[in-house]
């Protein structure tokens, strides 16, 4: 419920202004996929090639976002939505001020990745499904965490006991089985350069 007596203030500087001085369009890069699947692994190469290339970025990751705004959230389903709702408005003000921002999260269900483009637009927002098969996740399980899991000992894990939807029109799908870090990058930003972004 708002309180009516909250108003939204203008600011003087615009968001194309911003975007202008960076000579480039903000946008989010959604990275989605399975634990293990390579999200922040991609993410922060395609981050290092966006600052060596002289672009305007910052990435907020699924586990250090939840260090500090969202140290309060669980992993029950409920949590889980309101997890995606704040990074999702958090990217908001990113793109804001003329960012590319780069979200590496689970974020299993697809009625929050739609809730996010919807918040911020269908053309500032580009789903980045991180496409690995779970088996190569678990092999890689680079946290421990399926082996806990598969073990019991960690509940509403997203493949194992809580479901994982997978986009269904995804505007670039990396497939980090078949390529290398290197590879899946350059795929990402050749997104970008194609589409003006870059």
């Amino acid at each position: 419920m708002k309180d009516e007596n909250i108003v939204w203030h203008p600011t003087h500087v615009s968001q194309k202004q911003r975007a202008e001085q960076k000579n480039q369009r903000p946008c989010i890069l959604w990275f989605t996929g399975l634990s293990g699947s390579g999200k922040s692994t991609v993410a922060n190469a395609v981050e290092s090639k966006l600052f060596e290339a002289g672009s305007h970025s910052y990435l907020l990751d699924g586990d250090n976002v939840r260090h500090g705004i969202n140290k309060d959230l669980t992993f029950t389903d409920e949590d889980r939505i309101e997890n995606i709702r704040r990074i999702g408005e958090i990217s908001k003000l990113f793109i804001d001020s003329g960012l590319i921002v780069l979200t590496a999260f689970i974020s299993p269900f697809r009625a929050d990745r739609a809730m996010v483009r919807e918040l911020v637009g269908d053309a500032e927002f580009i789903e980045v499904f991180i496409d690995t098969p779970i088996e190569v996740c678990e092999q890689r399980d680079p946290k421990g965490l399926y082996k806990k899991a598969r073990q019991g000992e960690i509940k509403h894990f997203t493949g194992i006991d809580s479901p994982y939807e997978a986009p269904e029109n995804p505007e670039i799908v990396v497939k980090t089985a078949e390529l290398n870090i290197e590879e899946c990058a350059d795929f990402v930003l050749d997104y970008l350069k194609q589409n003006n972004y870059i």
